[in-house]
């Protein structure tokens, strides 16, 4: 994601890239199709508050520009040339985003945006782009190479100019991506190629969000410094911070942030720094260096779940010690690592077997996520075992705790279905088989499970071996013994002989009662 400093609401946008990236694939289930739509609406609602404080950025180096003209008239004119720049290029994407659902009734209803037409169509034609989606590339690329041209020389705005070339890159020298196979594909291809319709909308209105980010960061360079003229105050070393009562909001909720000012030069350095991350004492050097009136810290974002960073700042001034406190917490969530791709119809588990099963609610860290069903254990984080008993149904609930304190409760039916008949089988062929008397003689009965999905090691403790004219004979085991060899010495060539009343069982779990074994014919060449 973007270099540089970077504000809360940056990081919920670069958290947002990382989640709906992983879990795109061709086939999404209803709930993930929603998920991307109340991402969509998340960003979108952002993308409004973002605008409001560019305005309020922008008025702010306005007024610095009429009462200091020499100073701030040149920055002024060249914010007004990147918000000009970001408000067409977001108009585009508007545009493009409402010919994209213009034929989708309700543009609430993301469950059924599931194809991948629009924008297969829109931007490629066979292997190459089409004009369309040459537009699309050359309009990311100028707007990446203008914004960084109208940009000032100057080390405060470098780090500008690297966020712009990372957000709106556009894979290497060549516009080509590698995917995971390892293979070079085409970036466009790479991004929007087979993606539902509600995931590529979703993306767009993201880097519709790092355009308004883009423009917050030029403004915000160009005050840098500036902002306690604007409050009258006899310094120039403020930033703006966002100050809000939690990490995420849901969709339909109010914010309840504040855009406050924060100092950060040398002379509000504290004498002391006493805070802890989840009751753990901080220390200086490993977990958090100063810098300047900051305190950076260092630690890692830890376990899934809400952390609290409590303490306080000490400052002295002519020997009177004040503290400030410090109360403020942040969210890990369960970074995904795979698509999630489900059949809606092949909702089975089957009895007999121990049938792996994955349970998360999205957006809600594994360790706040419980699941209850009868044969249900858990393993570990979101994976579990399923080992049904009776009946033909088992109903799985799966409980969460959302960041607001709000549990949720989703139940989910599956049906439950016996292992399927095994087939006998000799030397490991089924079905009919050719072979000379002496193979046969030395040749192991099995049984197997042929195209099921579960690897299960059956074996064999008995069968009947029946030979033309001859008396059935009933083994033990799984090789003829010798009643049964006697009586093969009296097949013909070209006989069949029959292995049937298979008696198998699994190796593991020996209680559970197998199907009737399907017979094995062995016509005898010899």
């Amino acid at each position: 994601m973007a270099g540089g400093k970077q504000t809360p609401r940056q990081k919920m946008i670069n958290l947002m890239y990382l989640i709906f990236i992983a879990m795109l694939a061709l086939n999404m289930s209803k709930e993930v199709l929603s998920a991307f739509g109340l991402m969509n609406e998340k960003l979108e609602a952002s993308n409004v508050k973002t605008t409001e404080n560019n305005l309020a950025f922008l008025s702010g180096l306005e007024k610095n520009a009429e009462t200091t003209p020499e100073q701030y008239a040149e920055l002024y004119n060249k914010a007004k040339e990147i918000k000009a720049l970001s408000e067409e290029y977001y108009s585009y994407l508007e545009n493009l985003k409402k010919e994209m659902t213009k034929d989708v009734e309700d543009p609430k209803d993301y469950q059924v945006m599931d194809k991948t037409d629009f924008l297969d169509q829109r931007f490629f034609h066979g292997d190459k782009l089409s004009d369309a989606g040459q537009e699309f590339l050359k309009r990311i690329k100028d707007y990446r190479s203008q914004v960084s041209a109208i940009l000032p020389q100057g080390k405060s705005f470098d780090d500008v100019k690297s966020s712009v070339n990372t957000r709106f890159e556009t894979g290497d020298a060549n516009d080509q991506a590698t995917n995971r196979e390892g293979t070079k594909v085409g970036w466009l291809q790479y991004q929007y190629e087979g993606f539902p319709l509600v995931a590529s909308l979703t993306k767009i209105t993201a880097l519709q969000a790092d355009v308004k980010a883009t423009e917050e960061d030029a403004l915000k360079a160009m005050l840098q410094g500036n902002l306690a003229k604007i409050a009258s105050v006899n310094t120039n070393n403020y930033t703006t911070l966002l100050q809000q009562e939690k990490s995420a909001y849901y969709a339909g909720e109010k914010f309840t942030g504040s855009v406050v000012l924060g100092r950060t030069d040398a002379t509000t350095k504290p004498n002391e720094v006493n805070i802890t991350l989840d009751g753990r004492k901080l220390t200086e050097g490993t977990d958090y260096v100063l810098e300047g009136g900051k305190v950076n810290l260092l630690v890692s974002a830890g376990s899934p779940g809400d952390h609290k960073i409590e303490g306080n700042l000490v400052f002295i001034n002519d020997g009177v010690r004040n503290e400030v406190p410090v109360n403020s917490t942040f969210a890990t969530i369960t970074k995904p690592n795979a698509a999630v791709i489900a059949a809606d119809k092949m909702n089975v588990v089957y009895r007999g077997v121990a049938n792996p099963m994955t349970i998360s609610i999205p957006g809600v860290p594994d360790n706040k996520v419980t699941a209850s069903a009868s044969g249900l254990k858990k393993v570990s984080g979101s994976r579990y075992i399923m080992n049904p008993g009776t009946g033909r149904t088992v109903k799985i609930v799966a409980s969460g705790v959302l960041p607001d304190g709000q549990r949720i409760s989703t139940p989910a039916e599956f049906r439950i279905k016996d292992i399927p008949r095994p087939g006998g089988t000799i030397r490991g062929e089924a079905g009919s088989v050719k072979m000379p008397r002496t193979n046969l003689e030395i040749s192991t009965i099995g049984a197997m499970l042929e195209d099921f999905d579960f690897d299960l090691n059956l074996a064999v403790s008995g069968f009947k071996f029946k030979v033309p004219g001859q008396p059935t004979v009933s083994v033990h085991g799984n090789k003829l013994d010798a009643r049964a060899k006697q009586a093969l010495k009296y097949a013909k060539r070209g006989e069949d002989v029959q292995i049937f009343d298979i008696e198998a069982y699994i190796t593991n779990n020996k209680s559970y009662k197998l199907k009737k074994v399907s017979p094995v014919i062995i016509e005898i060449t010899n």
